[in-house]
């Protein structure tokens, strides 16, 4: 008898796709914008949507979707700047994948929402892979990480629209090479917008922010 081969991954990820894809077709149908947020741990995604919160929240109705293996650490962070927060705790999973987005999309509410923001598990390789029904992936990247990363986890910049440079306060302490990392990525993906950032002072943070509401509103 012949021998078949499952190509498990592959199937895991046409069906992620598929779901994505129908995730996708409901925020549109809800008006909602979703910002896939990744990047290693400590990069800095709570302190940078904290950020996003502060500048945004005036204006629309902000929602957050907080994946980690374990704990509410983060969320309990977002939930004290009085947004809907909703935590995944994906029990040793590196990425969220469409279906958990589905089960916190009806948890949170789509209705008169107009910003959700997902943070991904902290993990430079599988969250990139894993469609989420977003309308823009976006990474972080902290200087004390090194500007040779977008070399070693090329898929993560290349599926990006937007690259957060984030702890630039800590430029002086390193030896971190902006200009080689802006050639680098831009490189691998010319159309991603680099922002170097500080998530700690403030600096760089409305150009983000603007870039963002760009998008949100087609301008």
């Amino acid at each position: 008898m012949a021998v078949r081969t499952l190509k498990v991954d592959e199937d895991i990820l046409n069906a992620n796709d598929k779901l994505a894809d129908a995730l996708r077709s409901r925020f549109d149908a809800s008006q909602v914008f979703v910002m896939n947020l990744m990047s290693s741990p400590g990069a800095g995604k709570t302190s940078v949507i904290l950020r996003i919160i502060e500048a945004l929240s005036s204006k629309y109705k902000i929602g957050v979707i907080e994946g980690d293996i374990a704990s509410d650490v983060d969320a309990r962070k977002i939930a004290k700047s009085d947004v809907d927060v909703v935590q995944i705790n994906t029990s040793g999973a590196c990425h969220l994948d469409a279906n958990m987005i589905l089960a916190a999309a009806e948890t949170i509410g789509l209705d008169g929402r107009q910003l959700l923001i997902i943070e991904n598990v902290g993990n430079l390789v599988c969250p990139a892979e894993f469609r989420l029904g977003e309308n823009v992936k976006v990474m972080i990247l902290s200087i004390p990480e090194g500007h040779d990363k977008p070399l070693k986890y090329p898929l993560m910049f290349t599926e990006s629209s937007a690259l957060i440079l984030n702890k630039i306060d800590l430029l002086p302490h390193t030896d971190f090479d902006m200009d080689e990392l802006r050639k680098t990525v831009t490189a691998m993906n010319p159309g991603i917008r680099i922002f170097p950032v500080s998530a700690k002072t403030g600096e760089g943070v409305g150009g983000f922010v603007g870039w963002l509401e760009e998008k949100m509103t087609g301008a």
